[in-house]
């Protein structure tokens, strides 16, 4: 619990980010997409603006365990008579529920600025959307975290993946027409599917399908959180 109430500042910090893209790229750009056809541009950027909150939210969430290992509430709690993979999940679900409600608070927002969805009945659809985006990049940053030893380290990587992820993802921009290289980083983009399968649901425009958007960040959340929980049983304290 004491974690959870230390991520509460951050966690309302971090929706800052977001807000800024959706506000100032949604009425920036707006005229633009429309005059190029593509229709209104902040139904097609706002589910982009939620699955990067989402994104931010659930890798970070993986510098709690550096933060525990380094100043010893890791030791406390892996001695305690319960298997670790208990624990790994107990750990994942918590940093997925923050992330959930984290992209939750600014889809609430976008809906005060103007957007709308397509279906309002098809929004428990896309809770269930964010829910699995916010397992698999909790997944990812449990991963990393479980990799490095220091807040150096797991920062650089996040990093590393996180803005590329983000800005290829076709969050900010259709995936139609772009150049073919871009198609192909985008198709093995975790992120791409999420954000496609969350403007399938709220705008009826999709890229990939729902279905396929569903089957590959499952194959992919499966794959971390088995590769999590290996990693978080070699932690040495």
């Amino acid at each position: 619990m004491k974690r959870y109430i230390r991520s509460a500042p951050r966690m309302f910090g971090t929706l800052g980010q977001p807000l800024l893209f959706f506000l100032a790229l949604g009425f920036g750009f707006g005229p633009v997409f429309q005059r190029a056809g593509e229709g209104k541009y902040l139904e097609f950027l706002a589910p982009g603006v939620v699955g990067m909150t989402i994104l931010f939210a659930g890798v970070f969430t993986g510098s709690e365990l550096i933060w525990d290992r380094q100043f010893g509430f890791l030791k406390e709690t892996l001695v305690a008579p319960v298997p670790r993979l208990t624990i790994m999940v107990g750990r994942t679900l918590g940093g997925t529920l923050l992330a959930t409600i984290q992209g939750t608070i600014v889809m609430l927002a976008c809906f005060l600025t103007g957007f709308r969805p397509v279906r309002w009945d098809h929004l428990p659809r896309a809770l269930v959307f964010m829910v699995i985006i916010a397992l698999m990049f909790t997944a990812l940053g449990t991963v990393v975290a479980s990799l490095v030893k220091d807040f150096q380290g797991f920062q650089v990587i996040i990093n590393f993946l996180v803005m590329p992820m983000f800005m290829l993802s076709g969050a900010l921009y259709p995936l139609t027409d772009i150049p073919d290289v871009l198609q192909v980083i985008a198709k093995a983009n975790p992120l791409a599917y999420g954000v496609d399968g969350l403007r399938g649901i709220l705008v009826a425009r999709t890229y990939f399908g729902q279905l396929v958007d569903l089957i590959v960040m499952g194959v992919i959340t499966a794959a971390l959180l088995l590769f999590g929980t290996y990693q978080f049983n070699k932690i040495q304290i």
